[in-house]
């Protein structure tokens, strides 16, 4: 639910969920075949499994970092994988990439070049969001929203940023 100031955008998890599968749709829809997701974590990560298991497609792992600062609010230096982990030994052939938004593009423009200027054995990228901000100087191939007001995203499973061991323990005992 976005506010009324256009601030923020409350994301439940039927939410979620609902638009990993309209992402899934658009893909299907589209006709591209592919042989492997490539998801970026941690982001990409949920929307990526969810992809990989609608369809049947092996999930391949590449980490980046940039959102470290006042509890993952402030972008700061770009840290991409050097490796990335995929269950078929390298990762090849036409492959979709998977970041849950686009925010300011950076990361996901970063990626793209390297993938592009070092894997070879990828024949075709195509990437896909589940939000794109106004501001963001990427465009993915699919999305399922596209974001005006530049909202800060509230995802359904952040309150786990805050939650420690301790925490979880006084939580749980009875």
């Amino acid at each position: 639910m976005l506010t009324e100031d256009g601030k923020h955008l409350y994301v439940s998890y039927d939410e979620y969920h609902g638009a990993i599968e309209k992402l899934a749709l658009k893909i299907y829809q589209s006709g591209w075949e592919f042989d492997t997701i490539l998801c970026l974590a941690r982001g990409g990560l949920r929307p990526g499994d969810i992809l990989s298991r609608i369809f049947g497609k092996p999930l391949a792992i590449m980490s980046t970092s940039s959102y470290r600062a006042e509890a993952g609010t402030v972008q700061g230096h770009l840290d991409i994988a050097r490796f990335i982990t995929t269950p078929k030994g390298e990762i090849a052939g036409r492959v979709l990439l998977v970041d849950d938004l686009a925010d300011s593009g950076n990361t996901l423009n970063a990626v793209i070049s390297l993938l592009k200027n070092s894997y070879p054995p990828i024949t075709e990228l195509r990437s896909a969001v589940l939000w794109v901000k106004a501001i963001s100087a990427f465009s993915p191939n699919y999305s399922v929203e596209f974001l005006s007001t530049n909202p800060w995203i509230h995802q359904p499973f952040e309150n786990y940023d805050q939650m420690s061991p301790k925490k979880l323990l006084e939580k749980w005992t009875v």
